[in-house]
């Protein structure tokens, strides 16, 4: 059987990672990478560290308006089905490499199988909320990463071909984490700014790239000013699309606490994670990551889709305004971890979709 597996975007790199080892044996995989992350550090370092197949197809779509970027993919997608003809297409998550798929797919009536269905933030003005939302209601298959994510599609009348099946980007986070602390030291990581010349030892890792926080200039200032004030360094590995932004408050402002970066690989961002003292994003991942590592999270957005996060102190959210911001950071603290329970599962996600796709096709 042919699986053609969609993905563009760094996140859906390491997903796919796990769950394409695990298919190799059983299925025929063609991997389509759409271009929507094209930066080298956010792309193809990935398929080599990794050890992702290479994909066959490389779209080149890149950067553009959600509309454009979208109809550009779903376009160019269609083309590749029509030349594979697979039996089944896998989409991965929320981006608009994901829905772009999961149209292409099933205006075809090729299977989509979605990976990390039944998320919900239940804000609707999140283009990623609308991507998930519709890609699960035309998708064949729906694998699950929590319990939650499955009584989401439930209440939404989605029961059939429903699997939870754990979360596959916990199977990456533990096997990778250690050949990230066997690699990866601060001293082969480029970072530039007040503490270059000494050694870094306590960092707090940031990841800030979503447009409630980058499209408005006084939200990025208040939170960069808010990490001028920690005790800490700041390590920040600044996404290409708001790399012109920083540099313009750069030139602003005189940061003397931020460490702003090239974004960086997936074992060098596990190091910086799994041994930071805390972590500051608004990405979806990083805070399921942060669980998983046990590392507090403080999310600056108003809700979240990974909501078992909020338990114990793991993860909190915060507006983007600097004193509160501040507050929280320092204030943040996992309150019990000894009776963790493992909500995205076990890391064996990966072989449990594997099988799925196995009976489904006997069934």
């Amino acid at each position: 059987m042919k699986i053609i597996t969609i993905i563009g975007a760094r996140p859906q790199f390491i997903k796919a990672a796990m769950v394409s080892k695990a298919l190799e044996g059983n299925f025929e995989e063609i991997i389509v990478h759409t271009g929507q992350h094209y930066d080298k550090n956010m792309s193809n370092i990935f398929f080599e560290q990794l050890q992702i197949p290479k994909p066959k197809y490389n779209l080149n779509v890149g950067s553009a308006t959600h509309g454009k970027q979208t109809g550009e993919m779903l376009a160019k997608i269609e083309e590749v089905l029509f030349e594979e003809k697979p039996d089944f297409v896998m989409v991965y998550g929320d981006t608009n490499s994901t829905l772009a798929g999961a149209l292409a797919a099933s205006k075809l009536l090729i299977p989509v199988i979605h990976i990390e269905a039944g998320l919900r933030s239940y804000n609707k003005n999140m283009p990623e909320e609308q991507n998930r939302v519709l890609t699960d209601h035309i998708s064949e298959i729906l694998v699950c990463p929590t319990d939650t994510a499955a009584q989401n599609l439930k209440k939404e009348g989605i029961t059939k071909n429903v699997y939870q099946t754990g979360d596959v980007m916990c199977d990456s986070v533990l096997h990778y984490s250690q050949l990230a602390n066997q690699r990866i030291s601060t001293e082969n990581i480029d970072l530039k700014g007040l503490y270059e010349n000494r050694k870094l030892d306590k960092w707090y890792l940031a990841t800030i790239h979503r447009a409630e926080n980058t499209m408005d200039n006084e939200n990025l200032t208040n939170i960069l000013r808010a990490f001028e004030e920690l005790e800490n360094p700041v390590v920040f590995p600044v996404h290409p699309r708001i790399r012109k932004m920083i540099d313009e408050l750069k030139n602003k402002n005189q940061y003397k606490n931020i460490y702003f970066i090239e974004p960086v690989d997936y074992l060098t961002m596990l190091y910086l994670t799994k041994n930071a003292q805390k972590v500051m994003t608004d990405s979806g991942g990083l805070q399921k990551e942060c669980y998983i590592l046990d590392v507090p999270c403080i999310t600056i957005r108003d809700q979240t889709e990974w909501v078992e996060t909020l338990k114990n102190g793991y993860n909190i959210l915060t507006k983007p305004e600097k004193c509160e911001l501040v507050e929280k950071i320092r204030n943040a603290k996992i309150i019990d971890n000894q009776n963790k329970i493992h909500y995205y599962g076990e890391g064996q996600a990966s072989l449990k979709i594997k099988d799925i796709l196995v009976e489904f096709i006997k069934s």
